[in-house]
């Protein structure tokens, strides 16, 4: 079974043998995601849903409003861009030696390559992103007792952070947009999956271990989630 439907509810199944509980997560673009012990039977997995029904609907609506409320930014004198937390605006230049630089505390995009603005600011977030990233993943690896093979900066759709096989660890481009403890948030959350792949309370206690403070970063990140999608 790969998905399962409870009224106006479709949700994608995930099995797993290491799972004592079933969950539901509300994934970041709003899909549904039931993860189950494997074995566990449709009639348990509908019942289950059923009673967080409420929940779900609950969680829907909160991202529905908050798409609402995301502007989509403009490339003009004056808008601000983020980067680890802090808005800097932008200025259009007509020379400079690099298409976009942050410079005396604004970002200057030569006037050429307003055509091609998303793509630019992209790929100085990543290429900033995979220099901060990887100095965070190597600061916390070691006491952590991990050893990741790589880290990568792409686009991941909706997910801050994945582990790939050979212990590779993928990082969004815009988690270099969060302030710096949220994006340390997300590098540590990441590398606690080299140990507990998924999210179980052992998983929990470790991140408690490695950052006391997480459950308090945790929600800042659901609270910074926004102006971060609008970039």
């Amino acid at each position: 079974m790969n998905e399962l439907r409870v009224d106006d509810l479709l949700l994608a199944v995930r099995f797993s043998s290491r799972r004592k509980t079933l969950q539901i997560t509300v994934d970041r673009d709003g899909s549904l995601i039931v993860t189950a012990p494997t074995g566990t039977d449709a009639s348990r997995l509908t019942g289950f849903v059923r009673e967080k029904q409420f929940w779900i609907y609950k969680k829907l609506a909160e991202k529905a409003e908050l798409e609402r409320t995301i502007a989509r930014k403009e490339f003009i004198n004056g808008e601000g861009f983020l980067y680890l937390g802090r808005s800097y605006r932008l200025k259009i230049v007509d020379t400079q030696d690099e298409a976009l630089k942050l410079v005396a505390g604004y970002f200057c995009l030569r006037k050429d390559a307003l055509p091609r603005a998303r793509e630019t600011f992209i790929r100085w977030y990543s290429e900033r992103g995979r220099v901060w990233l990887a100095d965070k993943v190597r600061e916390h690896a070691q006491r952590m007792e991990v050893a990741p093979a790589d880290v990568r900066v792409q686009d991941l759709g909706y997910r801050w952070g994945s582990c790939g096989k050979g212990n590779r660890v993928y990082f969004h481009w815009k988690t270099i947009l969060l302030p710096r403890p949220i994006a340390e948030y997300v590098v540590v959350h990441e590398l606690v999956h080299l140990h507990e792949p998924h999210h179980t309370p052992a998983f929990w206690r470790r991140m408690e271990r490695v950052m006391p403070d997480y459950e308090r970063r945790k929600k800042m990140l659901l609270l910074r989630a926004a102006d971060v999608e609008a970039h």
